[in-house]
């Protein structure tokens, strides 16, 4: 992570010039580039980075959206130059997002057998269905209190990492997966969780090497009380949102990878047809 792109997760520190620029830098692009993407001179892009001149509000939109950037962070960069956010953010438990939850909890409900589960921007589950929670069974209860962070959980030795068959792999996936993360948003929070991952346990050479697994994507295999299971990870995310805290919502789904852990799964679920409510928490 470069001194630029950390400076971006300060932008209320920061002149909308300055955060342009940092911006800019961590994606990679030249002046040129960008001016042209936004048809704007190049000049004129140079007095905007350099607080030369001011810009408008349509004008950090345009730049905002050629930079990729999250509906958070065009809120910053707005705000940076005096203008009022875009994007409204709520807390998920707001009763205005209640047609959101809804939605949430007929796919996590939906996709039993499979485990389900929706996280925040830090990973933090906000909700999970019936199989996630059976398959959490042997994780520590300490690390099954809010937040529950599903990295944290998944790498912990007292959670998910000693029933992990394909840990070095699935942790170098985990690490990929966050540092792209971090490059497209420059969290402090998640710089801290990569970090503290990667203290977890030390990198060894075959955490980069292929699973050995035919399958054209990255599984997890889990050694479970039912027997091995191979899963393989979908990710489903709000088309279109125009609010904060719907944009950053990521719902995952482990599908069975093979005859064998469908079976298993769907034999796990007769066993516990008997549990009490729907699970969503």
């Amino acid at each position: 992570m470069s001194s630029n792109n950390a400076s971006v997760g300060q932008p209320l520190r920061r002149t909308a010039g300055e955060m342009l620029r940092d911006w800019r830098h961590a994606r990679g692009q030249t002046q040129l580039e960008l001016a042209s993407q936004a048809q704007v001179s190049t000049r004129h892009l140079s007095c905007l980075e350099s607080d030369k001149a001011e810009p408008s509000r349509v004008m950090l939109m345009r730049l905002a959206r050629h930079l990729e950037l999250s509906l958070r962070d065009t809120n910053l960069l707005l705000m940076a130059g005096g203008f009022a956010p875009m994007f409204p953010e709520r807390p998920w438990e707001d009763p205005s997002l209640a047609a959101a939850r809804e939605v949430v909890d007929s796919v996590l409900r939906a996709s039993e057998p499979s485990p389900a589960f929706t996280v925040d921007r830090h990973w933090n589950m906000i909700a999970r269905n019936r199989m996630t929670e059976v398959l959490l069974g042997q994780v520590a209860p300490r690390l099954l209190h809010a937040p529950i962070n599903a990295f944290r959980l998944a790498l912990d030795p007292e959670g998910l990492a000693p029933q992990i068959l394909n840990l070095p792999q699935w942790r170098s996936y985990i690490f990929t997966r966050l540092a792209r993360q971090i490059d497209l948003t420059a969290d402090p929070v998640l710089i801290r969780l990569l970090h503290e991952l990667q203290g977890l346990a030390g990198h060894s050479d075959t955490d980069d090497e292929p699973s050995g697994h035919s399958a054209l994507v990255m599984p997890l295999r889990l050694a479970t009380p039912w027997g091995p299971l191979t899963l393989i990870n979908t990710v489903t995310m709000f088309g279109t949102p125009l609010e904060v805290s719907l944009s950053e919502l990521t719902l995952e789904v482990l599908y069975p990878a093979d005859a064998a852990t469908r079976s298993a799964l769907e034999t796990i679920w007769r066993a516990q047809s008997d549990f009490q409510g729907h699970g969503i928490q």
